[in-house]
């Protein structure tokens, strides 16, 4: 910890072993990105991301990053909520994600719901590269304001690309100082809750998904090359995950 605010880095490397599983020569977490293996049926490993201290405050810098090597399968997830909060040290507080994934991995990168509290300040970047017969599904939800809250300050990018190929880059920014608009009726329409969910099939190249509404509030969206994006706005985290959990549900 310094004076601009925490650093902390964490990886996470995983390997098919041989035997039909998959081993964790690399776990590796410090401060606040504590990285705990857990029981895991079938052949994939499972990780759970336990934060061990508040944040990210105001000055951090979080990186975490997963590798996947050939044939292996891992499923990522978080013990609680990240909650953003203001903190001592001043500027804007960072969290990035860096997955790599490939041919034949399979990556189920789930975690819990990311906060954005009242005076926080939070610039969040997930980037995900994916050799061509690799698979992925990515859920990402942002709750604006704990309950009768305002949000503080949140940004947050999302890129995912197949085979050196981008298939999506979007950049959504909400709270004081965002874009004007971001609250209206053409982006959030009143909702405080807002999540993205990602899916990279290799099956989707020949079958690729057709593009409709679920429901009022969120929308399957087919992107160039094997993915599909569910894009939702719900009034809580609750009613979000839930569209979204169906939503992955009908991709299969």
């Amino acid at each position: 910890m310094t004076g601009t605010g925490v650093r902390a880095d964490a990886r996470i490397v995983a390997r098919a072993d041989g035997r039909g599983g998959t081993a964790l020569p690399v776990l590796d977490g410090e401060g606040p990105l504590a990285l705990r293996r857990t029981r895991a049926g079938g052949t994939g490993a499972r990780v759970m991301v336990v934060g061990a201290m508040s944040g990210p405050l105001g000055g951090d810098r979080f990186t975490l990053t997963a590798r996947l090597e050939e044939g292996a399968r891992l499923h990522v997830g978080s013990a609680a909520a990240t909650l953003a909060l203001p903190g001592q040290a001043k500027g804007e507080a960072r969290y990035d994600v860096r997955l790599d994934v490939a041919d034949g991995a399979e990556l189920h990168w789930l975690p819990e719901q990311l906060i954005s509290a009242r005076g926080s300040d939070l610039y969040v970047t997930t980037r995900a590269e994916l050799a061509a017969g690799a698979r992925l599904v990515l859920r990402e939800e942002q709750v604006l304001g704990r309950t009768g809250e305002e949000p503080g300050r949140l940004t947050s990018r999302l890129t995912v690309r197949v085979a050196g190929r981008t298939v999506l880059d979007q950049e959504l920014s909400y709270g004081p100082g965002a874009p004007g608009g971001w609250d209206g009726p053409a982006v959030l329409a009143g909702h405080r809750a807002v999540g993205q969910l990602v899916v990279v099939r290799p099956d989707f190249a020949d079958r690729p998904v057709e593009g409709r509404m679920l429901g009022e509030c969120a929308a399957l969206i087919p992107l160039t090359g094997p993915a599909a994006l569910v894009s939702a706005v719900a009034p809580d985290a609750l009613r979000l995950r839930r569209v979204l959990d169906e939503a992955l549900g009908d991709l299969g």
